[in-house]
């Protein structure tokens, strides 16, 4: 099939390049000149673990190709998908302007029947808007369906390529069949596809998130209390995890969720339910629960240290929202080092691959360190941020001889307590003792 996909951002770019590593025409459409040239050349503006390899297959296969103009693609494409940013408001709402000023442009300029997707999280009911937006340029027959993203950052390909699920809200007959027909190669050893109403389907990819949330939150309440009563967060993980009910994922305690996807959509949903006059009150708890502990590992530091940390040097290992990705949005890591900053303390950092993202977040209140070792020298404790695979067997007699004195706070549980001890080390983690 051709497919056109408007937006390149992380969901576009992603869903292009695997779309077209199944035999489709893909071409990807921004309005960023600069992004496009980029592409162009084989640059990958994200960082996801085998992106730039079906990028670069398919390009070459003539497969796959970038434009900044619309008009010339979407009139050979039998499917327009729309993946444009859905940023949040000062209220915790979706903002639609760029999903509608898309719509716009395709009623402008359609000129044969086409069924036009969002990808875009958008809140529900935003289909009807995207079909009246569309309707009121244009007489051409077209359908509005709704396919959701649940692409884990750090797995994307993978999960994009093997989906367990893949949901289509539609209205007709005949845009469900195009949706099948394009997403046939992704469920030939089962069937995948779940066919439900637009807004259904709409509602599914915040309540999945939602829930993702809560399981999360969860597990932090859980590990706070574990602190104080003397159990270990691990072994209750472990022995709620091995309840198929509940299951092992998303039950590891640390400093909060962060990304582009969980509290974006969990604020949405609040504001979601308000506008319906039903309040979310476990979503709420959800949201105030996870501020509050993205300052659990500041607060272990102050404890330690003393609200008044002038003159104090810590090293932190991590700044990326989670591991295998380079996004630093709403990472616990920019709450950790502004709090940190504020009381005074020097900041010496270093992630894998979020350092160009994070620059420009921190400016001069933290220094970049180009090897996670020799940010430690002289510090007065190392701080874990993100659990990144390459921090989980460190040298640590070069760790301890680095440091100023052999503190730790992990505030992703990387390590035994008891194995740091028997090394020498003040541990100091996230509901384990």
């Amino acid at each position: 099939m051709k497919v056109t996909v408007i937006g390149t951002g992380y969901v576009g770019l992603v869903t292009g390049t695997c779309l077209a590593e199944t035999g489709n025409t893909v071409a990807c459409v921004d309005t960023d000149a600069r992004k496009i040239e980029m592409l162009k050349q084989g640059i990958v503006p994200i960082y996801e673990p085998g992106l730039k390899e079906y990028l670069d297959r398919n390009v070459a296969a003539g497969r796959l190709s970038f434009t900044t103009d619309l008009y010339s693609v979407m009139d050979d494409s039998d499917v327009l998908m729309i993946a444009v940013g859905t940023p949040p408001g000062e209220d915790g709402s979706a903002d639609l302007r760029y999903v509608l000023q898309v719509a716009e442009q395709i009623g402008k300029n359609l000129k044969s029947y086409k069924v036009i997707v969002n990808k875009s999280t958008v809140p529900i009911g935003s289909g009807d808007l995207v079909r009246d937006t569309i309707a009121k340029h244009t007489k051409q027959e077209f359908d509005v369906v709704s396919n959701p993203e649940f692409l884990k950052e750090g797995d994307a390909v993978s999960d994009f390529m093997k989906p367990d699920r893949i949901v289509i809200g539609v209205s007709s007959k005949r845009a469900e069949d195009i949706m099948k027909h394009l997403y046939a190669p992704f469920h030939r050893t089962g069937y995948r596809v779940v066919s439900m109403d637009v807004r259904s389907a709409e509602m599914t990819k915040y309540a999945a998130n939602a829930m993702l949330a809560t399981k999360i939150t969860f597990m932090n309440e859980i590990a706070n209390l574990c602190e104080a009563c003397g159990a270990d967060i691990n072994n209750v993980r472990f022995g709620i995890g091995s309840d198929k009910r509940i299951g092992p994922h998303f039950l590891f305690a640390g400093i909060g969720y962060g990304g582009s996807c969980f509290p974006k959509d969990v604020s949405a949903l609040i504001r979601i339910g308000r506008q319906y006059d039903n309040e979310l009150q476990i979503l709420n708890a959800v949201d105030a629960v996870n501020v509050k502990q993205r300052t659990r590992l500041v607060d272990k530091v102050v404890k330690r240290f003393g609200e008044d940390l002038t003159g104090k040097k810590f090293g932190i290992w991590g700044l990326s929202f989670k591991p295998r990705t380079d996004d630093m949005r709403e990472a616990p890591s920019i709450y950790t080092i502004e709090m940190l900053h504020e009381r005074g303390a020097k900041l010496c950092v270093y992630d894998p691959q979020a350092m160009e993202n994070a620059r420009p977040i921190f400016g001069d209140k933290a220094h970049f360190h180009e090897d996670y070792y020799t940010l430690l020298k002289d510090a007065d404790a190392l701080l874990i941020c993100t659990e990144w695979q390459e921090f989980r067997e460190p040298d640590f007699a070069r760790v301890k001889s680095l440091l100023k004195q052999p503190i730790i706070f992990d505030g992703r549980n990387l390590f035994e307590p008891d194995h740091m001890r028997e090394l020498g080390f003040e541990y100091h983690c996230i509901g384990r003792h």
